[in-house]
């Protein structure tokens, strides 16, 4: 075989030769490890949350023009590369040369907080401009369909970006969509309230969109292309070659030669499987270069596109195809687009090709089911030549199969014209509308025959309701010759039932919705198809007027609204900051990479990589490891287990103990026993794969909360409540609802994964821990104790998050425990990185919750008694499950004064990983409950939901909680009655009713909800902040606190107080990081209070500072700040300060069931419209409007911020994101392509955000308020509001308005609640099956 070849592209106009390039090595750990570039971010490693987005550049010799697309650099392989010119962030601008607009608007725009995913949407957006310097809305959209974002919400994304829209001008808040009007037209919304700004976002002096500056395509790239290279270009690495032939004969050649070598172009299909599970191919055979697969080319009968076109290509095909062309002819096409559309993300469809989405015979790829209903033909070649073979379900004989022979490669797609006669439609359903593989997909054509209802023939296939591409063939051939009509209709409901066989096995599960979905889908082309025919005046009979909306799929919209808050006073001196929208302190940097976080430090002489190795089994005994064979691979160092610990190998956390290794029994899969250290990444994670572990299983295991009770297994204590006598109460109440709900758990997906670097400095057992936490100070304790030295040996520093969510608190101790423990072996610095699945199989999330309540009330809907007992699944460790069990029943009262309420509280151990701190820590589950109370109250009462609320809802000027905490709801009422009003809630509560009232597959909801939360640590001593001030001596200050940036803007508001007490500006003002050697013993970020407690901390020194300067300052006044720091330096006064603050005596004395268990309450109010599609289960947020009460805001736009990006968060939580775990205990959804967080196209179309004006908070400083977990229990507004629709459909049905529905209200949840014939047909009589297990 020939030598390897020299591999040549350009890096942000820098030439790159490669003599050696490896085909295993994807453009992002080449960036991040070789060049240096670490602005390109790796959040999932298979091209499923946009965060490693670069944009690459090539020019077409056919097109003649240079073209640039935005790809996923974690599944670009660097030989692939050749002749390509890649920008990344770095490449575009810094805050050292020049920013780029779209960095500036980004920040401006408090577009970053956390920022690891944003750098990622600046290239995305960078590489639209560079196609489309004027984009649409429409654009934007889809140019951000491939990206993810955890923290912000998307709205302010959104907002910056669309500033670069042809029609808006500078100044205008371009929210004119929502309303028709415009802010330059009508003055701010809120005119008459003269304190009242409606903008965070300040367009003034931005920076001009100038593509002139835009780097050029290197010219000697260009006439390279121009050049044809007729040699077979061929990279070898140590386990991996590829070739890359430059025509079709030669790559013809090369499949026969090795017919087992995949395939692979845009290496979408590929690459996961490489990436993520380990697959290994050593010959592989790229066919990028070769033309033929490339060509497009228009016919009499249609569109020959090549097998290698992407399926961006293909849209933009099908696209002028639709504008250009006869409706008639192109009605294929636009149901293609309709698929298109929703497929993927905007990388991968740059990407992924035509050919590999046919090859790769996965039927949940959208593709074959609507091109088999085309009557597509796919031309296939080899060397023998090449057939035509029509595109049905007999390409697919079996589940990733194709009719291809091994030496043949998939030259060409034909797509037909449509006939007069044809009716066509695609269907899909996913888990999220757009950038997500679909649960079941269709396309259906039917052709009549001329002028006539009568059917000449019906082509059905179906993807995802079996193992390959199914096509109901009785059926269609049943159907044949009937008139099109309600006897057709029923005639092929009934057959396909018999036909479309679900396997109750099949991977994802949801085998009844599956199939009712198939019944759905072909009720809405039969409804289609009867609505087209009256149109064309082939048929009188139309569909009735009440079910046309059901044709109408849901417009993904960009999200827009109305951001609002109070001004300061007018005698706030311009310099203090406090209390205005500042931006992030380091947006700017985390818009343009320059921004740091834990893996993006420089790698130390000499480090090492670790990879954990996790018990497969969920109880076991280990009997034995055998590192035998991975000890002896390629730069494997060495294998630690608990016998290496020198210290402790236990990680105590007040009264329980967890193993930091395991040393004989395994309670999760997914539980600790060694770590594999290598030279490299890959060679660790390989060489941990094959370590054998030997089991001895032991019993009982189980996982659910119900088998938890019946085995009794609970974790100590039992917490409870009582107010008032419940069990007298229930006796004389009218009536009794006994009633329960079950909330599923949540994954963080935080977009940085967790991880650490340890670096032994080799003497006195020093070491410092890089380390991504919530938590220094336990991660330094966990370190020290494992190794056996003092704290003061070990030095924890936290630059940043990116983002935690509570998950980077106890799971992340252990981890740099483990890490330290390798580098103490080796003597050599240590780097841990967590893979995305290992990250979601090891440190779980958000607790599941089964809640079962008895609740006594009276006809008008008074709540006179509620008994209600909390269940949660604490996994097999206690971890923090005691306390967030504590926090649900705090909180369980939400906002209303229940006279006689009990609430128990249990932890259920079983055989889980143990769930965690998430944001809300058990409150939003608490919350949920009460919620659920009142609403099935009303359904029963005949009452309004919102009615039933204020009836119940706290009511005099001073009240106390359940647990005998006073508080005053007056600010709590006003956010209700300012929510009703802002979201003229009586008003669209009318049209939700006749909306429904016109629509019988279309129903829409309404909801409001007001909301009380504790803020601070029910834990006492944990109320406390400290923190460390220096002046230096040019007048520069910096300041140090022991909380952590996590993207809430902790250091941004940590600043502003700094900047208000020195009266410094906050250009003058540093934060380095967070270091335990700075403050030492720091609480956790944590309970929404970060900012009460270090900004007090910060407050202390400054003012400590200034009493000292201040005889300075007396003695002259005109003097500037930097004088008066050097007067101060040579009279020697100190000029470093510390600040504590000792927080409130927050406690509660569980066997009183009593005690002030917060500083103070949040309060807000929440109200959201959806529309749900009752027949996929399909919902869209219309609507959604938040009061809240953050007292006096230090920096409102970080508070609308955390108050728009906590609601997404938990909209996801109750209606979208969903675990699944086998049942074996194995956690399946291990990865953006199976968990489902939301995305763009979830957010409320209309969001708006107003923060109480005259609310005052005299507990915290300045008045202000936590905030930060407090907006996720909001996202339960939607869940309501989807299960009001729901209800809407069920009364049309003459079905009951109360029935059970578990959060999340999935689609799947969604569609089988509204009964009908359809979920009729489709229900199993047999055993259903258990492809996963709900926990």
């Amino acid at each position: 075989m020939a030598s390897s070849s020299e591999l040549l592209f350009y890096i942000n106009g820098r030439k790159i030769v490669e003599r050696d390039a490896d085909p295993e090595e994807v453009l992002l750990g080449y960036l991040r490890r070789k060049v240096g570039l670490t602005g390109t971010k790796s959040g999932c490693g298979g091209g499923g949350c946009g965060a490693c987005t670069v944009m690459v550049s090539r020019y077409d010799p056919n097109q003649e023009k240079v073209l640039h697309y935005a790809v996923t650099a974690c599944l670009q392989p660097i030989v692939t590369l050749h002749g390509a010119a890649v920008v990344t962030v770095e490449g575009i601008g810094s805050t050292k040369t020049k920013l780029h607009p779209v960095q500036e608007r980004l920040a401006k725009a408090h577009g970053s907080q956390c920022g690891f995913c944003s750098p990622g949407m600046v290239m995305s957006m960078y590489s639209l401009l560079r196609n489309q310097p004027q984009p649409s809305m429409e654009d934007i959209r889809e140019a951000l369909t491939g990206n993810l974002c955890r923290c912000t919400g998307y709205r302010p994304i959104i907002d910056g970006f669309k500033t670069f829209c042809g029609r808006q001008s500078p100044g205008c808040c371009q929210n004119g969509a929502v309303g028709g009007t415009c802010c330059r037209d009508n003055g701010p919304k809120d005119a008459q309230e003269s304190d009242i700004c409606n903008t965070i976002f300040f367009q003034d002096n931005l920076l001009p969109s100038d593509p002139s500056q835009d780097l050029i395509f290197p010219p000697e790239l260009m006439m390279k292309a121009k050049r044809c290279c007729e040699e077979v270009l061929c990279f070898r690495g140590q386990r991996v070659t590829l070739l890359a032939p430059p025509d079709l004969p030669q790559l013809l050649k090369l499949k026969a030669l090795h017919p087992d070598a995949p395939l692979m172009v845009g290496n979408t299909t590929l690459g996961p499987n490489v990436q993520v599970k380990g697959q290994h191919c050593p010959l592989l055979l790229y066919a990028g270069r070769v033309a033929e697969l490339s060509k497009v080319q228009w016919g009499e009968k249609g569109l020959t596109i090549g097998a290698g076109c992407t399926l961006s290509r293909l849209k933009g095909e099908m696209e002028q195809a639709v504008q250009q062309r006869d409706e008639e002819l192109s009605a294929g096409y636009k149901a293609l687009l309709q698929t298109l559309q929703c497929l993927a993300g905007k990388q991968i469809r740059n990407m992924a090709t035509i050919g590999g989405n046919i090859a790769s015979g996965n039927p949940k790829y959208d593709l074959c089911s609507v091109l088999a209903a085309l009557d597509c033909s796919l031309a296939l070649s080899s060397e023998d030549g090449t057939r035509t073979v029509p595109l049905d379900e007999s390409v697919f004989p079996e589940f990733g199969k194709t009719v291809l022979r091994p030496d043949e490669v998939l030259l060409s797609l034909h797509i037909p014209y449509s006939k007069p006669s044809e009716y066509i439609a695609a269907f899909r359903q996913a888990q999220r509308r757009e950038f997500a593989f679909s649960l079941v997909n269709a396309g259906m054509k039917v052709c009549l025959r001329a002028g006539s209802p009568v059917v000449q023939s019906l082509r059905v296939f179906y993807g995802g309701v079996g193992p390959t591409l199914v096509r109901p063939a009785h059926t269609c051939q049943q159907l044949e010759g009937r008139a099109w009509g309600e006897e057709l209709l029923s005639e092929a409901c009934s057959s396909l039932t018999e036909e479309v066989k679900v396997p109750p096995s099949i991977p994802g599960g949801k085998a009844e919705y599956r199939k009712t979905l198939a019944l759905s889908f072909f009720y809405k082309f039969y409804m289609l198809v009867t609505e087209s025919m009256r149109q064309r005046g082939v048929s009188d009979v139309g569909v009735p007027a009440e079910q046309l909306s059901a044709l109408t799929p849901f417009k993904n919209q960009l999200p827009q609204g109305t951001q609002s808050f109070q001004l300061v006073s007018p005698s706030q001196p311009l310099s203090d900051p406090v209390g205005r929208p500042n931006i992030h302190h380091s947006g700017l940097e985390q818009a343009t990479g320059e921004a740091k976080y834990y893996d993006d430090l420089p790698p130390v002489q000499g480090e090492l990589f670790l990879h954990m190795l996790t018990s497969s089994r969920a109880h076991a005994n280990v009997i034995n490891i055998d590192t035998s064979e991975a000890l002896q691979m390629p730069g494997v160092v060495t294998f630690i287990s608990a016998a290496d610990v020198p210290g402790s190998n236990q990680r105590p956390w007040f009264n329980t103990v967890d193993e930091i290794f395991a040393e004989r029994e395994v309670l999760c899969v997914g539980q600790i026993i060694g770590a594999l250290v290598a030279e490299s990444r890959e060679q660790a994670k390989r060489a941990a794969a094959k370590i054998q572990v030997t089991y001895e299983d032991l019993q009982p295991v189980f996982f659910t909360i119900q088998d938890a009770i019946k085995h009794n297994s609970f974790f100590g204590p039992k917490r409870q409540l009582e107010r008032g006598d419940v069990d007298t109460a229930l006796q004389t109440a009218q009536h009794i609802l006994e009633d329960e709900i079950y909330m599923g758990g949540q994954e963080h997906f935080y977009m940085e994964t967790q991880g650490v670097i340890v670096v032994p400095r080799g003497e006195a057992d020093e070491m410092d821990v890089y380390v991504g936490t919530q938590h220094a100070a336990f991660t330094q304790e966990l370190v020290s104790q494992a190794l056996g030295v003092g704290s003061n040996k070990i030095t924890c520093h936290v630059k940043r998050l990116g983002g935690g969510f509570g998950g980077k608190v106890m799971k992340i101790a252990t981890f740099s425990a483990i890490t330290a423990v390798a580098a103490h072996k080796t003597g050599r610095a240590v780097r841990c990185c967590l893979d995305r699945g290992d990250d979601m199989l090891i440190t779980s999330g958000r607790h599941p919750f089964l809640v079962k309540y008895k609740v006594g009330y009276n006809s008008d809907g008074t709540i006179v008694a509620a008994d209600i007992s909390y269940y949660s699944n604490g996994g097999c460790t206690l971890d923090e499950s005691e306390f967030i069990m504590s926090k649900a029943l705090l909180h369980m009262d939400n906002a209303y004064r229940i006279p006689h309420l009990r609430g128990r509280g249990l932890v259920c151990r079983t055989h889980l990983p143990s769930y965690t701190a998430f944001r809300g820590f058990g409150g939003p589950q608490g919350l949920m409950a009460m919620e659920s109370v009142l609403y099935e109250v009303s359904v029963r009462c005949g009452l309004a939901p919102e009615k039933v609320r204020e009836l119940n809802m706290y009511q005099d000027d001073l009240c106390y909680t359940h647990h005998k905490q006073a508080f005053s709801p007056k600010d709590l009422r006003r956010c209700w009655d300012q929510c009703l009003q802002r979201a003229q809630y009586e008003e669209r509560l009318r049209d939700v009713q006749l909306f429904n009232s016109q629509n019988r597959w279309k129903k829409r909801g309404i909801s409001v909800l007001p909301q009380k939360f504790g803020v601070g640590f029910s834990k006492g001593f944990y109320n406390q902040g400290a923190a460390l001030v220096n002046v230096y001596k040019d007048g520069s200050v910096l300041v140090s606190h022991g909380g952590t940036e996590m993207g809430q803007g902790i250091h941004t508001k940590a600043l502003q107080v700094a900047s208000r007490v020195l009266h410094v500006p906050m250009s003058n003002l540093f934060i380095k990081e967070t270091c335990t050697g700075n403050v030492p013993n720091a609480a956790p970020s944590a309970a929404s209070f970060g900012t009460d407690a270090v900004g007090m901390a910060v407050k202390d020194a400054c003012e400590k500072l200034m009493r000292r300067l201040k005889p300075i300052m007396e003695k002259s006044p005109k003097s500037t700040w930097k004088q008066w720091v050097n007067d101060a330096y040579y009279q020697k006064i100190s000029l470093s300060a510390t600040g504590f603050y000792m927080g409130p005596a927050t406690d509660v004395d569980w066997d009183k069931g009593e005690g002030d268990a917060y500083y103070y309450f949040t309060f807000g109010a929440c109200c959201s419209e959806v529309e749900i599609d009752c027949l996929t289960g399909d919902h869209k947020t219309i609507r959604t409007d938040i009061v809240m009460d953050v007292g006096r805001s230090i920096n409102p736009a970080l508070d609308i911020g955390q108050v728009e990006g906590g609601f997404v968060q938990g909209l996801g939580l109750y209606t979208i994101e969903e675990l699944h775990f086998s049942p074996d205990g194995t956690l399946l959804s291990r990865g953006p392509s199976q968990y489902k967080i939301p995305a763009l196209c979830d957010v409320p179309a209309e969001f708006n955000v107003h923060l109480l004006a005259d609310a005052q908070n005299p507990h915290a400083i300045y008045m202000s308020k936590g905030v930060g977990e407090v907006p996720v229990f909001f996202g339960s507004s939607v869940f309501f509001a989807v299960k009001s629709a729901i209800a809407a459909a069920r009364l049309d049905r003459g079905l009951s308005a109360a029935f059970p529905l578990s959060s999340p209200a999935t689609a799947q949840r969604i569609r089988m609640a509204c009964e009908d014939q359809f979920t009729h047909m489709a229900l199993s009589s047999t055993e259903k099956a258990s492809w996963c297990i709900d926990v």
